[in-house]
């Protein structure tokens, strides 16, 4: 398959809620072999998520600590115990800004095939896999920091 361009920052699409998936077909198949692509072609990357490179459905990969694998209409269930670490954006390259996610997350999904998968993440597994859902809602990370750390998050963008 096919390595992707990544939608930058600026691009509509990353504020657009993505619509569930439907119908479990080759189509599929290909988007998220697409997707496991377009991720592993690039040093560092962990997860991407569909509206990243134009498409606007629930379907998000990851590639993370000799893990690797996809989700279809992700639901993440949230720890109460938060944790701060640094976190970056495909969409948005070069930079990285601590934020507090969730310690751990407990997702339920389909898989491309639509059999159901349920995934208990930790630490930088769970903090992925919340970005990337976050991408499915139209959320991009600089939304969740406090006011004056998105405006010089805002100022760095080149």
């Amino acid at each position: 398959m096919a390595v992707q361009p990544i939608r930058l920052f600026a691009d509509p699409v990353l504020r657009t809620v993505a619509e569930p998936v439907t119908t479990f077909d080759r189509e599929l198949r290909g988007l998220v072999k697409s997707l496991q692509a377009t991720v592993r072609a690039g040093a560092g990357r962990a997860g991407l998520a569909a509206p990243q490179i134009g498409v606007p459905l629930r379907v998000v990969v990851y590639e993370l600590d000799g893990r690797s694998g996809h989700l279809v209409n992700p639901r993440l269930e949230l720890s109460e115990r938060k944790i701060t670490a640094d976190e970056a954006c495909l969409s948005a390259p070069g930079l990285w800004w601590p934020l507090e996610r969730s310690y751990m997350t407990t997702v339920r999904a389909r898989d491309m095939f639509g059999k159901s998968v349920t995934l208990r993440a930790l630490g930088t597994f769970a903090r992925v896999l919340q970005h990337e859902a976050d991408h499915l809602d139209g959320v991009l990370f600089v939304d969740r920091l406090p006011e004056d750390e998105r405006e010089r998050f805002l100022a760095a963008i080149p």
